[in-house]
């Protein structure tokens, strides 16, 4: 992950999860695409696509930090259906133009990578409750 001048030293946990930096580095693209949106698109698809994007990097952020099992599933959980919605709102994007389709289809891929990611850690966390994993691996 590339360090801006306005962003820290990672230092938290969740920080130093592949999913949780490809995540926040997807939100951070989609955001700064919103900014060009017409006013017309404020409280529709710019107001969705920038709280589910959002939303993914936050859920995997609380799960990580959650200290009950379910919790922590729960969280990644809900980040996984919001990287869905947010493919969807990609789609949408890009069905009306404000997107071209092969940025369109890197940002879906992107999505899927990171759900992919979100399926593994919950199998890890799985695996390590049941006592079949011994050492966390970020």
């Amino acid at each position: 992950m590339e360090k801006s001048e306005n962003h820290q030293k990672l230092i938290t946990g969740f920080e130093k999860l592949w999913v949780w930096q490809k995540s926040y580095n997807l939100m951070q693209e989609i955001h700064k695409l919103c900014k060009a949106l017409p006013e017309s698109e404020k409280f529709k698809l710019r107001d969705q696509i920038e709280r589910c994007s959002s939303s993914v990097c936050d859920n995997i952020a609380e799960g990580y930090t959650a200290y009950y099992y379910k919790e922590k599933m729960k969280g990644f959980y809900i980040a996984r259906k919001e990287a869905g919605e947010t493919q969807n709102q990609i789609r949408k994007l890009s069905g009306k133009k404000y997107l071209g389709p092969e940025q369109s289809q890197n940002w879906v891929e992107g999505y899927e990578e990171i759900i992919r990611g979100i399926n593994g850690y919950i199998r890890f966390i799985r695996k390590k409750r049941e006592g079949k994993v011994k050492k966390v691996i970020h």
